[in-house]
């Protein structure tokens, strides 16, 4: 089970550097929502400081506001998606990135969840896609949200991708993966479960390392 297929699809360019400290914060301070300073990110994320101008410079570039709300981060996400319908996985992706539930995603919140997923361990990585999954951020996951959270990869990944796929396959796919993940068959699945229910399986495994050496 792909849990976080989808995720990433990072297009690095050779970027020139010519700016020097004071270009950089002329820079930022003619956007919305200025950045926490580039030593306050390296410390708190797994990016070099060379890394992250690269990532600052791409994220001001499709948001110049310096902030993104759902409906672009859903346009952008899309891009990705042309055989199918990126929506609604993009909704849950965008919820998961809001942290603090604002209704946008400021850059500290894109490469904060950006480390986790291409540099954290493989616990933080499995807490991240947890949380993810967990819709309504009660701390578990019912065989409702993953069905919901499945069919969007489905959906996302379209027909052009899966051609023999039955209308009911997400579903199938949820029960038995929910009845391996679910260990005390109490209806739900703790972060604990989910940790060594994923760990059991290779698949997922190969998965998380995916995106490892992107940048």
């Amino acid at each position: 089970m792909g849990l976080v297929m989808g995720t990433f699809s990072l297009q690095s360019k050779p970027v020139t550097y010519h700016k020097d400290k004071a270009d950089d914060d002329l820079e930022m301070t003619i956007v919305c929502h200025r950045p926490e300073g580039l030593d306050q990110l390296e410390a708190q994320t797994n990016f070099s400081k060379r890394e992250l101008q690269v990532l600052y410079r791409g994220f001001k570039n499709e948001c110049p506001s310096g902030v993104v709300n759902e409906e672009t981060f859903k346009q952008i996400y899309s891009q990705f998606f042309p055989h199918g319908d990126a929506s609604t996985y993009a909704h849950y992706l965008f919820n998961a990135f809001d942290t603090g539930n604002t209704g946008s995603i400021k850059f500290e919140d894109f490469v904060t969840a950006l480390s986790i997923l291409l540099r954290g361990s493989v616990t933080e990585k499995l807490q991240w896609t947890f949380n993810l999954y967990d819709i309504n951020r009660d701390g578990y996951i019912n065989k409702e949200e993953m069905t919901d959270i499945v069919r969007a990869i489905y959906d996302m990944m379209g027909k052009y991708t899966y051609p023999v796929l039955k209308t009911d396959a997400p579903k199938q796919h949820v029960d038995a993966f929910f009845q391996k993940m679910d260990k005390n068959r109490d209806g739900v699945v703790t972060l604990d479960e989910f940790i060594l229910s994923c760990q059991e399986d290779e698949n997922i495994m190969r998965s998380l390392q995916l995106f490892e050496n992107v940048i």
